[in-house]
């Protein structure tokens, strides 16, 4: 596998995340690090009080949790290093290396900055490839400034609707594939703000874009492609949506995880011409799908896999039934 560092996301708890990365631990030839962007790893949900697979994890694995989790791991290991600079409300970061095979409860920081810094350093105490486990309903880790590529798992705990898990799924398989914007380097360094970009770049009078309503004039007025560094709403694109014309409009965010729009409204503005890109795009390698929902039900897991491949052209699988190639 040609990537260094993936990231394990749900899109809503219990879809099968943890399931997804004991598949990778168990599958990769490789000198596996792994941590989490949060907690992962208990026996019981904490919300749903039902069972849950803990992380397995086996000999030679650099993992890295807070250390009131260490001290309850399930295996034997030697401390490579501990992290002051890393401290999480559960104490402060312990990187270790398993001497054995078993099970562990990852607690890492929640900080985009600090998971980066946990990565490299996981790196050069040996890990070969890093894995991180997302935390409930996190697209964070998923940035392409965190982690080279990642795994989405989805399934019945998203919805029991299949026709509703495929359009929830599709929708952020869409903004995960937006195009890249051409000219990163002009824009990569400037500080927080909205900016409208044209031959000189102009930053707007807000802070972001929970006042574009205070703006002088409609914000199209001052140009129409606009980079925002902070997140992209649900409100301003309908905004925009009420013009007539939107096939010169581009909107630029820094990577998919800024993006909290809902599927009817990425439609509208896409379907009236309207254009998003990202300075940066997240490399999604696999969606996996998790059919058992924790309140009982089963979907059909080959109809969900047949609705799915139908609209998304990536690797779709069970892990409970099918192989997914990780070299």
């Amino acid at each position: 596998m040609k990537f260094n560092s993936i990231s394990v996301v749900g899109l809503e708890k219990n879809t099968g995340k943890t399931e997804t990365l004991n598949y990778i631990i168990k599958k990769l030839d490789k000198k596996i690090g792994i941590t989490s962007i949060g907690i992962d790893g208990e026996s019981i949900d904490q919300v749903t009080s039902t069972p849950k697979p803990e992380i397995v994890i086996k000999e030679g694995t650099i993992f890295a949790t807070a250390e009131k989790f260490y001290k309850q791991k399930k295996l034997t290991a030697e401390i490579l290093s501990i992290e002051d600079d890393l401290r999480t409300s559960l104490g402060r970061i312990i990187i270790a290396k398993a001497l054995d095979n078993g099970k562990v409860v990852l607690a890492g920081p929640q900080s985009a900055t600090k998971i980066k810094k946990l990565i490299e350093k996981i790196k050069k105490l040996g890990a070969e490839i890093v894995l991180i486990d997302g935390a409930l309903s996190r697209l964070s880790p998923a940035s392409p400034v965190i982690t080279d590529a990642m795994i989405l798992a989805t399934g019945a705990a998203l919805t029991l609707n299949i026709n509703e898990l495929v359009k929830k799924t599709k929708h952020i398989v869409n903004l995960i594939q937006l195009e890249e914007y051409e000219n990163v380097e002009r824009l990569s360094s400037l500080e927080d703000g909205i900016y409208v970009i044209s031959e000189k770049i102009e930053k707007l009078p807000i802070k972001s874009l929970l006042s574009f309503k205070s703006l002088e004039k409609h914000i199209l007025e001052y140009g129409n492609k606009i980079y925002i560094t902070g997140a992209l709403t649900d409100s301003f694109l309908k905004h925009l949506i009420n013009q007539k014309k939107l096939e010169n409009v581009e909107i630029i965010v820094k990577d998919f995880t800024k993006i909290f729009i809902s599927p009817e409204t990425f439609n509208l503005y896409t379907k009236k011409g309207g254009k998003i890109k990202v300075l940066k795009k997240t490399h999604l390698i696999a969606i996996t799908i998790n059919p058992y929902s924790p309140h009982g039900y089963i979907l059909n897991s080959d109809e969900i896999k047949k609705r799915l491949k139908e609209v998304i052209d990536i690797p779709i699988l069970n892990v409970r039934e099918d192989e997914l190639c990780l070299k």
